[in-house]
């Protein structure tokens, strides 16, 4: 429980000012208890007046004033008191002194402070995004340890390069467990299935710390991270679901920098591998470690509201199989405009960043030990790209952001490979920090742009469609350099893709800020519950936009009007 405790020597202004509930990372409200705000204070006597949470991050807050005269000119000595606790698990002690700094400084107009979500959360949101954090630092460390030991397993193993290149081909064969998982969280929910991948996945991966050889290491790298995959699409989908309108793209970031930090966690723990050559073995031991975590975490964590009024509007527990035939066709458009960017965008970007190191060593010649520096420098400050494309999602606009982050980004990675000493560590910053304000524009359009019941098929069927992407750009790459000698002009000459796809963002994809996924969606207007709702407030019920014109979602059937 935290304690904030304040003194005040007001006039009378100051103190109506003290007396009027707050309205910024708390509304409140007259408690019960308490006196009604505005209203006579008797002389001399010290009157006390309580306010409770009308909304806010807190499952306990509450605001207590002491006034007293403190004379005969009119000024009054006012005691202060706030204690509350954060509906935030594990997180809390991150947040507490940011909370206290911005409950000293009242505001009534709703305003967040800079670090704080641009709609604020009331404290089940702010708990569900909590274990979802949570949840994201646990899959990312798993999706990080096939990189970082790979080269260490297949030294112990007397694995050559040509080994490795084909693992690495064959762990993309993940993605199918991916697809069967996320297209199965539409039916069964989004709870039960982060809940059974992510265990799995922990189990599975685990078992790299015995494997025998690398058919071995390969199988539980392959079948883990595509569950990994999986536990990240359905876990953005429930952030999307759960989160308001207005804190969508920040929710994303959030996760986002949690993800960050537990591929962190993984380069934390290489040094162990110096111990020996079978030492890499001891960066599986966590995951089984994790599973209690995920137990724990998942045990908290709620189904997604929008889920089970979908559910209830069928009348069952689950909701009944899609086939494609019964897909809308504005939905294809969707799928197939998400989906080509996604194979555009990674047909650049993962060679960008599979052949970078290589890059480094053989044409710009820096040592192992500068490279490790170099990277450090340039791609820390891509945490405050991510969470500036956040915040200015919800500002900006997605279509701002994202063009603006894709296309700066392609431009300045272009130059990282063409540049030499200062001004290819300018460039590369520059591209790690935009490319980081485009993960959240980016990837909260998967979730927001297909209804309840195709979210997470779609968001499957998108993730497999990138693979090729992947497949493509890295052959393509790998081939060209090998014909032109050097790794700058094929980087050069893929810029294009992403370059479109900064096009598209801004003359075909709709923009979906401030908007609900009702609104996006009208399929999912006549849900019971929450959709239903979100519907009536946006004006689906009569037909009509809510708030200033906005573009219409791609492919989006014309009204009957």
């Amino acid at each position: 429980m935290a304690r904030l405790h304040l003194h005040h020597d007001v006039d009378a202004a100051g103190l109506a000012a003290l007396r009027r509930p707050r309205d910024d990372v708390v509304r409140e409200k007259p408690a019960a208890d308490g006196g009604a705000p505005g209203g006579e204070l008797a002389d001399g006597a010290a009157d006390v007046e309580r306010f409770a949470p009308a909304a806010g991050p807190f499952s306990r807050y509450t605001r207590t004033l002491q006034a007293r005269p403190s004379g005969d000119d009119g000024r009054w000595t006012v005691d202060e008191r706030i204690v509350f606790r954060l509906a935030v698990p594990f997180w809390s002690p991150l947040l507490v002194l940011p909370v206290k700094r911005a409950l000293r400084r009242p505001r009534y107009d709703g305003r967040q402070p800079w670090w704080a979500p641009p709609g604020r959360l009331d404290a089940e949101e702010a708990r569900t995004l909590s274990l979802l954090a949570i949840l994201a630092l646990v899959y990312a460390y798993l999706g990080t340890l096939l990189s970082q030991t790979l080269t260490y397993a297949a030294e112990s193993f007397d694995a050559g390069t040509r080994a490795q290149g084909a693992l690495l081909a064959a762990v993309r064969v993940g993605v199918l467990a991916t697809l069967v998982a996320a297209a199965a969280a539409d039916r069964v929910g989004r709870r039960r299935l982060v809940r059974g991948c992510l265990t799995a996945a922990c189990l599975v991966m685990s078992t790299a710390a015995l494997a025998p050889g690398l058919w071995w290491f390969g199988g539980a790298q392959t079948l883990s991270r595509g569950l990994t995959t999986a536990t990240e699409v359905i876990v953005l989908i429930l952030a999307a679901e759960e989160l308001p309108a207005r804190s969508r793209a920040w929710g994303v970031s959030v996760l986002t920098l949690a993800a960050g930090l537990g591929s962190g966690m993984v380069v934390w723990h290489l040094p162990l591998v110096g111990l020996g050559p079978q030492a890499w073995r001891l960066l599986y031991l966590p995951p089984l470690a994790f599973c209690v975590v995920v137990a724990w975490a998942a045990r908290r964590l709620p189904e997604s509201r929008r889920f089970r009024a979908a559910a209830a509007a069928t009348g069952t527990a689950h909701l009944p199989k899609v086939t494609w035939r019964e897909i809308d066709r504005h939905i294809r458009r969707r799928l197939a405009l998400l989906g080509g960017s996604a194979v555009l965008l990674l047909c650049f970007s993962s060679p960008v960043s599979q052949f970078g190191n290589h890059f480094l060593r053989t044409e710009r010649a820096m040592s192992p030990e500068l490279i490790t520096v170099f990277t450090l420098v340039t791609s820390t400050p891509a945490a405050v790209g991510v969470y500036l494309g956040g915040r200015l999602c919800e500002t900006w606009g997605r279509r701002r952001v994202g063009a603006l982050g894709i296309a700066g980004g392609t431009i300045f990675a272009v130059f990282s490979y063409q540049t030499f000493g200062w001004a290819l560590w300018a460039t590369s910053l520059g591209t790690t920090v935009l490319a980081g304000m485009t993960l959240p524009a980016m990837r909260v359009y998967q979730p927001e742009l297909f209804p309840t019941q195709l979210r997470g098929l779609a968001n499957g069927l998108i993730v497999l469609t990138g693979v090729i992407g992947t497949v493509v750009g890295v052959l393509a790459v790998g081939a060209l350099s090998e014909l032109w000698g050097s790794l700058s002009w094929p980087i050069t000459l893929l810029s294009v893709a992403p370059l479109a796809v900064a096009l598209l963002v801004l003359t075909v994809y709709p923009e979906t800020a401030n908007r609900e996924l009702e609104e996006l969606n009208p399929d999912d207007a006549g849900a019971a519950g929450i959709p239903q709702a979100a519907a009536a407030a946006s004006g689906l019920a009569t037909g009509a936009a809510a708030g200033p014109p906005t573009p219409a979602p791609v492919g989006e059937r014309p009204s009957a009007e």
